[in-house]
Formats: C-alpha cells, sequence, structure tokens
C-alpha cells in the first residue's frame, strides 16, 4: 500500500501494552491495521487479544449487528458462525443476494468503536501528567484474503498521510 517500513511496527496479541506505550511516548497517531477477526476484540474491550485469555469475537460481532438492526434470525445465524471469517462470508452473502449493506454498517461501527475505545485505553492506563497530547488512533480492518473491509474515518485520515 505504500507504507513506509520504518513506520511499522508488528504486532501481535498484546495490543494493550503497546497502546500504553504509544502514550507514554507521545506518538501522536497510531493505525491500527489488522485482521477482523483480532482487531473485533478491541470493539467488544478486549485488549489482550490472545485466545487463552479472552475470546468473544462472535459476540461481539453478533451485538454489532444486533445494534444496527440486523434482524434475529440473521443475527442467529451470525452468532452460529464457526469463525468470523465465516460470519463475514454469510453477511456478504447476504448483502450481494438481498441488495442490504450490513458487512459496511456493522464494521463501519465495529472499525469506529475500535478506534474510541483504543483512545480510551490509552487515556485509562497513562498518568494525566505523563502525556501531553493526545494519541489519534484508527483503524483498517482486512479479511482472511487481505482484502480491506472498512477503514474508520481516523483511519483513512491517517492512511492518506503515511501513503
Amino acid at each position: 500500500m505504500g507504507i513506509n517500513p520504518e513506520q511499522i511496527i508488528k504486532t501481535a496479541n498484546w495490543l494493550g501494552p503497546l497502546l500504553v506505550e504509544a502514550g507514554l511516548q507521545q506518538v501522536p497517531a497510531i493505525l491500527l491495521f489488522g485482521y477482523h477477526g483480532k482487531l473485533i476484540k478491541l470493539a467488544g474491550g478486549i485488549f489482550h487479544t490472545h485466545h487463552y485469555l479472552a475470546d468473544g469475537r462472535m459476540e461481539i460481532l453478533t451485538a454489532y449487528g444486533a445494534k444496527v438492526g440486523l434482524p434475529t434470525p440473521i443475527l442467529q445465524n451470525v452468532f452460529a458462525s464457526p469463525t468470523t471469517e465465516a460470519a463475514l462470508k454469510y453477511l456478504r452473502q447476504l448483502d450481494a443476494t438481498e441488495g442490504s449493506n450490513w458487512v459496511n454498517q456493522i464494521y463501519s461501527t465495529i472499525a469506529s468503536t475500535i478506534d474510541s475505545r483504543s483512545q480510551d485505553y490509552i487515556r485509562k492506563h497513562v498518568e494525566p501528567q505523563s502525556i501531553t497530547s493526545e494519541v489519534q488512533v484508527g483503524s483498517v480492518l482486512f479479511d482472511g484474503d487481505r482484502k480491506i473491509i472498512v477503514t474508520s474515518p481516523t483511519g483513512a485520515t491517517l492512511l492518506s498521510q503515511i501513503c
């Protein structure tokens, strides 16, 4: 995508400590770029994302579906999906056959929540006197084929600045 490799930090399951350190180091902005099945946990307030510590991916996806008005039978199918990837494929199929826009509605809400919850997490875990300005957080979520599903508004701004 044209991102300078020197601006990339690859991380795994410990996103919370990464965000806190960014706050302590007064990093002006972070673009979280990752697989939707991992980053969705942040929308649920889970910042140590290793599956041994916490999961809840299907619960979070189902809750955000309910938030945007997804009908109960569809919510039940989403919740019963074996993976977030399978649920995404199911929602994409619905969008294609019914002309709906569920994927965009759900994932846009998730991405915006990832941004705000990440900023809240930094504020909560970094003493106010330690930072002079707030870390701006944006997100880009992609699927198993590395195709971008959604970019949050803040993520789009940050992406345009680094590409």
